[in-house]
């Protein structure tokens, strides 16, 4: 599938609000419990947090001006029982839904990260590793402000102002009127600016990923990157990358900086409100000194938590946005879905059939072309020809990764489509041409395909491949940690742990992509009689382009732009001076003398044919 490169600005797409939503219920159900006790605990701490500027009413009223010296110490003792309350719940209220948050995180994570497992082999095609990394890693942590913290606090501040604006209608209606007006107007350009920001937001995690994805690919392939002195390059890259996150990052700064001045700025209008309305109710004797200090307390329990709000609101804006992005890769249907409803799969024989397949990643432009052939159980056949001939995509449909768009591909007379991807693959034994090696041990890497094998299956699947041979030599023996990508490891060591890792799992039909073009003569030499083992009785496939070693294969297909041109036995296509024929002799330097003696075969010295 062509993949295609993202551009230097990424689409804008409106967050789907409803989705978002059926995600945010969905996560606060799961985690009702220490939600609720959240709550409850906010409760009390938000309740606790009233007394003080509630006793200064009395303090101003009755202690200083009807000489109430009684009152003062059970109101300090409530002060400081109410302080300790608050104290003591705000501690346990983050530990509650602190961990409530990171649990919710790390499901998440899992979640997403196991439902990109099982997604189809073509999504990897057109998605960056760096993307799905930043979805995964990323995306989640921004979940913390659904559950956690975040919610908590908005309910909590909301709360707070509710409660504190009754105070205030109780002790000023006129004044709290004009207050609450004031306090709309700055609601409002809230609304509007969070509508604002959502979609920078959304536009800052792509540009997060897009980054991170290239970091990665950079470092990865550092070596490439030194070869060829592209370092400059790289970190211009990588600077532009970092330049476009952070002008979104300043015009996000920018919004919720305006914001947070406006929030101020409303503050101040309602504190000349306060002075002006209030002053005038306390000289009409409508308040008293202790009314109107009380309410000037009351006024800040109300506004601080809006002003709270609108950082909080920035923080659950972004998780909204990082919420349809993870609700994106969630809707991308797995491969295995309804894998219940497939045919199981029982021990294959291997029999394979292609009924007129075709086969295109684009619309329009087919890879394959009326392939058709029958591979009996246990057959080894090899697939020949050109670059972009078709070889590898032919192998994939063996594989399940892709299905063919027209025709069948069919395994012991079952058709791939309606098959249980998961016992079907357990059956296959890959080693493809681009080797990947896990981080962890020379051990763990062959055991990946069964991590239930003994070590004594471990070691003669590693005898047959040839793998004791260099493993011996590493002080630490089958527990050497080979690196990231088996960076350790030569290439011909890689490929024969690989080799290793495939006769282990003891397939039914066992897929060849390239095994041995790592491998130099010698290793190349050693290994063909392991292979010969590992190959009785199933089946097999095998793409080479040393034709040397497919001689032995019971049929050959010669492939050319999509179809197969020639099909038979080594000997066969020989005499039949085709396709097949070209490639060898091109490969092997034999050439038709056609001006001395016509007919006759020269061979350069030196580079005879290999003998298989």
């Amino acid at each position: 599938m062509s993949s295609s490169k993202p551009s230097g600005r990424p689409p804008r797409r409106p967050i789907d609000t409803s989705e978002v939503w059926k995600e945010t219920r969905a996560l606060i159900r799961a985690h009702r419990g220490a939600l609720i006790l959240g709550f409850c605990l906010m409760l009390v701490n938000r309740l606790s947090g009233f007394v003080l500027p509630a006793s200064s009413k009395f303090l101003i009223d009755e202690v200083a001006g009807n000489a109430r010296g009684d009152l003062l110490l059970p109101l300090a003792g409530a002060v400081a029982v109410a302080t300790l309350v608050q104290g003591g719940s705000a501690f346990a209220l983050s530990q509650v839904v602190s961990v409530a948050a990171q649990r919710a995180i790390a499901d998440m994570r899992r979640r997403v990260q196991r439902h990109v497992l099982h997604l189809p082999a073509s999504y990897f095609d057109n998605t960056r590793a760096g993307v799905l990394i930043s979805r995964i890693m990323t995306d989640a942590e921004g979940i913390r402000n659904l559950v956690g913290t975040g919610v908590v606090q908005l309910t909590g501040g909301l709360l707070t102002s509710i409660l504190a604006l009754a105070v205030l209608f109780w002790l000023n209606v006129p004044l709290t009127l004009v207050v609450v007006l004031i306090l709309a107007v700055f609601g409002g350009t809230m609304a509007v600016a969070f509508r604002r920001l959502r979609p920078l937001f959304r536009e800052r995690g792509a540009i997060n990923a897009q980054v991170t994805g290239r970091l990665g690919e950079g470092l990865g392939g550092i070596r490439v990157v030194k070869t060829y002195v592209a370092e400059r390059r790289e970190a211009r890259i990588f600077a532009q990358g970092v330049h476009r996150l952070l002008r979104n990052i300043a015009s996000t700064i920018t919004g919720t900086s305006a914001v947070t001045a406006f929030s101020t700025i409303c503050v101040g209008v309602v504190g000349a409100v306060i002075i002006i309305m209030g002053g005038e109710a306390l000289l009409d004797g409508r308040m008293t000194l202790g009314d109107l200090v009380m309410y000037v307390f009351f006024v800040g329990l109300m506004a601080a938590p809006l002003v709270q709000m609108a950082n909080i609101g920035t923080q659950i804006s972004e998780a909204f946005a990082g919420l349809d992005r993870i609700r994106e890769i969630l809707n991308v249907a797995a491969e295995d879905a309804g894998d219940r409803e497939r045919r199981p799969v029982p021990r294959l024989e291997g029999e394979v059939h292609f009924e007129n397949v075709g086969f295109s990643y684009e619309e329009g432009v087919p890879v394959l072309r009326d392939i058709s052939f029958h591979a009996p159980a246990g057959s080894t056949t090899a697939l020949v020809g050109p670059s972009g001939a078709g070889k590898s995509t032919l192998i994939g449909l063996v594989m399940a990764f892709h299905h063919p768009g027209q025709g069948r591909v069919l395994v012991d007379g079952m058709d791939l489509r309606e098959v249980r991807l998961g016992e079907y693959r357990r059956q296959l034994g890959v080693v493809l041409q681009d080797n990947v090696l896990f981080e962890g041990t020379i051990r763990e890497n062959i055991a990946f395909a069964r991590p239930g094998a003994s070590a004594q299956e471990v070691k003669e699947a590693a005898r047959i491949a040839n793998c004791d041979e260099f493993i011996h030599r590493f002080d630490e023996g089958y527990e050497t940690m080979v690196g990231e990508r088996g960076v350790k490891l030569s290439g011909g060591q890689r490929q024969r742990v690989a080799i290793a890792r495939a006769i282990l799992a003891d397939p039914r039909i066992l897929i060849l992509d390239e095994a041995t073009s790592s491998l130099d003569s010698e290793s190349e030499s050693l290994i063909q009689e392991g292979l010969a083992r590992l190959r009785e009785g199933r089946t097999t496939f095998v793409i080479a382009h040393r034709l040397s070693t497919i001689r032995s294969a019971d049929t050959i297909l010669a492939m050319e732009d999509g179809r197969i041109v020639e099909r038979g036995d080594h000997e066969e296509l020989m005499e039949r001076r085709g396709l097949y024929r070209r490639l060898y002799e091109r490969q092997h330097g034999i050439f038709t003398n056609l001006f001395v003696n016509p007919g006759e075969e020269l061979t350069p010295v030196g580079e005879g044919p290999d003998v298989a």
